[in-house]
């Protein structure tokens, strides 16, 4: 049966937004509330698959933090994040809390510190599509064909919003009027991590801090080689290496199942506590893979990255074996000319 347009709207449970202090106490509060949201649509997908005939659509909506300033005095800005520049009422959506703890409770942290007024936390007006609030659960089976047309009853992904105009610099605003507090919004995090876990063959809690990009096979063998020697000295501080497929090791000569077909982008991760290991990225050849893979890993927000490549030629000033920092690039390609200007090298 298709069902029509008409039916009535099922809304997830709404709490008032409530005022925090506490950074910690804040982040809990957003994990109970995007846990809330999304088993409500997860709840409510298998009772349609089960039922056979939706009765209503179902709508959760992403949690969000909004924080209001009156004044421009600021105890110490010289970070370059933290705060904000003037007065106004700045907010943004949330999404996997549980990935983005540590960050979202640093960055909370400086806000009160900064600003000394409370975050509120509460429910943003942006829907969750379904696809988003299913990935990474294992608890959802889905076989065969769909009764029902999945839009008419669920929200999914909307490309039109899902764009890089906030990190860009666009001046864009909120529909309510109020300023980004992120660079990147829900939406567009969700979108980036499923497309990681696409291109990569591994899941976004991988990622580290620390992230280099090759596209030489050998700096693949020696990171792997690495990574088994660190493993075998307990006081490295490494935990455990992650090969495409997801497949960890956390013993030194512990065999990897090689996959049958590697992704477009290889990825493997040497793991520490905190996220303080160190990530490698085979991006092939092609700038065009250059700006998916950083265009991605951008919203995980790593505190580096750097490209580990062969450098072209040698000044009468190296000698081989010297480590070579590229401070240009060369805009032949064409490729950022729609999100930097053409003069910029």
């Amino acid at each position: 049966m298709k069902p029509t347009r008409s039916l009535p709207v099922e809304l997830a449970p709404q709490v008032d937004p409530r005022a925090f202090t506490d950074a910690a106490k804040a982040v809990t509060h957003l994990r109970a509330l995007y846990d809330q949201a999304t088993d409500f649509l997860v709840a409510r997908f298998q009772q349609v698959l089960e039922d056979g005939h939706p009765r209503a659509r179902y709508r959760a909506f992403y949690p969000e933090i909004r924080l209001t300033t009156p004044t421009y005095d600021l105890p110490d800005s010289r970070l370059a994040f933290g705060y904000v520049p003037e007065p106004g009422t700045y907010a943004t959506t949330v999404t996997r809390p549980d990935l983005f703890s540590n960050y979202l409770e640093q960055q909370i942290a400086l806000l009160l510190k900064n600003h000394n007024q409370p975050v509120m936390i509460g429910f943003s007006d942006t829907p969750i599509p379904l696809h988003f609030a299913m990935a990474g659960r294992g608890d959802v089976a889905l076989t065969g064909e769909l009764t029902f047309t999945l839009r008419d009853i669920f929200d999914v992904p909307d490309l039109s919003i899902t764009n890089d105009d906030i990190v860009n610099g666009e001046g864009v605003r909120n529909a309510d009027g109020s300023v980004p507090l992120a660079p990147f919004t829900a939406q567009r995090v969700d979108y980036s991590l499923a497309r990681l876990a696409h291109y990569t063959a591994t899941d976004p809690e991988h990622f580290q801090n620390h992230v280099l990009f090759t596209n030489y096979q050998f700096y693949v063998d020696e990171f792997e080689a690495y990574a088994r020697k660190v493993l075998a000295d307990p006081d490295s501080g490494y935990s455990a290496f992650v090969a495409p497929g997801n497949a960890v090791i956390t013993e030194s000569d512990a065999p990897i199942a090689a996959l049958p077909r590697l992704p477009q982008m290889p990825t493997y991760h040497l793991k520490r506590p905190g996220g303080q290991g160190v990530t490698l990225v085979n991006i092939g050849v092609g700038p065009s893979n250059a700006k998916t893979a950083t265009d991605h890993i951008a919203v995980l927000r790593p505190h580096a990255w750097l490209m580990v490549g062969h450098c072209a030629g040698l000044r009468n000033s190296q000698s081989l074996g010297d480590f070579v920092l590229a401070h240009a690039y060369l805009r032949e390609d064409n490729v950022l000319n729609e999100d930097l200007p053409v003069w910029v090298p």
